[in-house]
């Protein structure tokens, strides 16, 4: 099986797979008046593509993007990091969506000659007030550079976390749970279990 990022790679050897890194390498543009969610589905969509064609036909691929949404408005990964600081202050003290959606193709099975299969998980995350000297430090840090919303629950972005409803590896950047019944119906099972 593989996978399009590596800032999943965590998540899905936790869960017992294993699989092989393959970034999309897509030009992850949102355009303008483009609805959050159905960019965030479309990105996922256009990641697995571009790694299908890649790896052949019979290769199981999964590929995920994961968006922040508050009031309407998208926050993907920063351009910079006064960008990333601009989105921190405009979460901080708020609640916001962490949106990821997902796509998975191929693995050979079936009349159509492989599985074809798509989703998204919301989670609610509620960010504690923060100052300006607070965010331009951990923005400093590095860690904020490629996460949607700037900040990463994992690491160090999680001391803005004050509560999250919902699936906390949603906000990490997979939804394992709801992808291992997919993964399963395509014959891939964690290293643990068998058929």
């Amino acid at each position: 099986m593989a996978s399009s990022s590596p800032r999943r790679r965590d998540l899905l050897a936790a869960a017992g797979f294993t699989f092989e890194v393959d970034s999309a390498d897509i030009d992850e543009v949102v355009e303008p008046g483009e609805d959050p969610l159905l960019a965030t589905c479309r990105l996922a969509a256009e990641k697995v593509d571009a790694v299908a064609r890649r790896r052949g036909p019979g290769e199981l691929v999964l590929a995920a993007d994961t968006s922040v949404i508050c009031d309407g408005r998208m926050f993907g990964k920063p351009d910079s990091p006064k960008d990333a600081c601009t989105q921190l202050g405009s979460l901080a003290g708020r609640n916001h969506q962490v949106v990821t959606a997902w796509a998975l193709v191929g693995g050979g099975a079936g009349e159509s000659g492989g599985l074809s299969a798509a989703g998204f998980t919301r989670t609610i995350v509620r960010m504690r007030d923060a100052g300006v000297a607070e965010i331009r430090a951990y923005v400093a840090c590095g860690e904020s550079a490629d996460k949607a919303g700037s900040y990463a629950l994992q690491g160090g972005g999680g001391a803005f976390v004050a509560a999250v409803i919902g699936d906390t590896a949603n906000v990490v950047g997979l939804p394992v749970d709801q992808i291992r019944p997919w993964l399963e119906r395509a014959g891939v099972y964690p290293a643990d279990q068998t058929a």
